[in-house]
């Protein structure tokens, strides 16, 4: 099967998998909160029929054009950023303002930016590849366009959007044959910037303590790990069977966002979290290739910042949920309740899947 075949109907596969599971993770918290156990998935059900719509459009239309219009598109999505912040305008959830409400919907900027940025990266990187060796000229002035959008994220803020921005897109300069030696200045710098960022919200400290010893703050800090990993241990084999999470029944919060994964443990065992692992290694291999035969430079660097946009949230995703790091709000691609999200995703693939059919050596 061609590469392109093989990304549209795994990823359509995965998102119809991560609906029928939001709604066996939601539909208990759902009855108990709106009266409604279909709340959550009828709404993903929406998005995903909207997300299969768009994916389809977005790999028939020309992503040159996107290359024509990355200033206009990348200046949208900090205008976007920049209103997201006001009060009246944007609205807050779980403690960020970081939507627009449209309804019973919400819409986050921070995902639309991940597009944008990647878009305008990607112009940047092929325009400018002749000084990619020189380090002032090459790299200060995308880094500061990348730090710029990072910054406004992080007044929402959105800590675990923020570094999927980033990472992603320091790695697709990195693949660019950048000297190595900017990465070591730019780590050293991320770690200080890390611990500044500590120190303005003293509440990250406690997500770090509580991941390094969650049973410190059982209750508090700690809570959600410790939920999830009492859903992961249990599962074994072939876990309890569908709709059988014990976690769902009000101990794991809201089970149908970033903690889905533990879920499907729970219910599926190792099996269901081999066969998810495959779907999504068999995706991000497609687009890696798709990414690795194309020809323009424009096209590459775009196929590669949306793959690994995409790599890198689904790895922080299912790290954070076994304890690896602390806790992000980052979700998890397909599978994950949320529209936003959703659609940025299959859009995404969309892309690479037009870059697929347009750019071959």
């Amino acid at each position: 099967m061609k590469k392109d075949k093989l990304a549209f109907i795994t990823t359509i596969i995965l998102s119809i998998f991560g609906t029928i599971m939001i709604y066996s993770a939601s539909y208990v918290w759902a009855e108990y909160k709106y009266g409604n156990p279909y709340k959550f998935v009828i709404n993903q059900g929406i998005f995903l029929i909207i997300g299969i719509i768009l994916m389809i459009i977005m790999s028939k239309i020309d992503h040159k054009i996107y290359e024509k219009k990355a200033n206009i598109i990348l200046l949208g999505c900090i205008v976007l950023l920049v209103l997201v912040l006001i009060p009246g305008i944007g609205i807050v959830r779980n403690g960020s303002r970081s939507w627009f409400g449209i309804g019973p919907f919400g819409v986050q900027p921070s995902e639309i930016t991940k597009l944008g940025l990647c878009i305008f990266v990607a112009k940047y990187l092929a325009k400018n590849d002749k000084e990619k060796r020189v380090t002032k000229n090459f790299v200060l002035p995308i880094l500061l366009v990348i730090l710029f959008c990072f910054a406004l994220i992080m007044l929402e803020p959105d800590f675990g959007t923020g570094m999927i921005i980033v990472c992603s897109l320091i790695v697709l300069i990195f693949i660019t044959g950048t000297n190595f030696s900017i990465f070591i200045k730019l780590g050293l710098l991320g770690i200080l910037g890390i611990i500044a960022l500590i120190i303005i919200a003293p509440y990250r400290l406690k997500r770090i303590t509580s991941f390094l010893n969650p049973w410190s703050d059982p209750l508090g800090s700690g809570f959600q790990i410790i939920q999830s990993l009492y859903a992961i241990g249990p599962g074994g084999l072939l876990g309890f069977g569908f709709l059988n999470s014990r976690q769902k029944h009000f101990y794991l919060p809201e089970p149908q966002t970033d903690f889905i994964f533990s879920i499907i443990s729970e219910e599926f065992g190792f099996l269901g979290i081999f066969i998810v692992t495959i779907l999504f290694i068999t995706i991000f291999y497609s687009c890696i290739k798709i990414a690795i035969e194309t020809e323009d430079l424009f096209s590459k660097y775009l196929a590669f910042g949306l793959s690994f946009s995409l790599i890198f949230q689904t790895l922080l995703n299912l790290m954070v949920v076994v304890g690896i790091v602390p806790v992000t709000g980052v979700t998890l691609p397909f599978i994950s309740y949320g529209g936003s999200s959703l659609l940025v995703s299959m859009i995404s693939i969309g892309i690479i899947l037009n870059i697929s059919k347009t750019n071959k050596k």
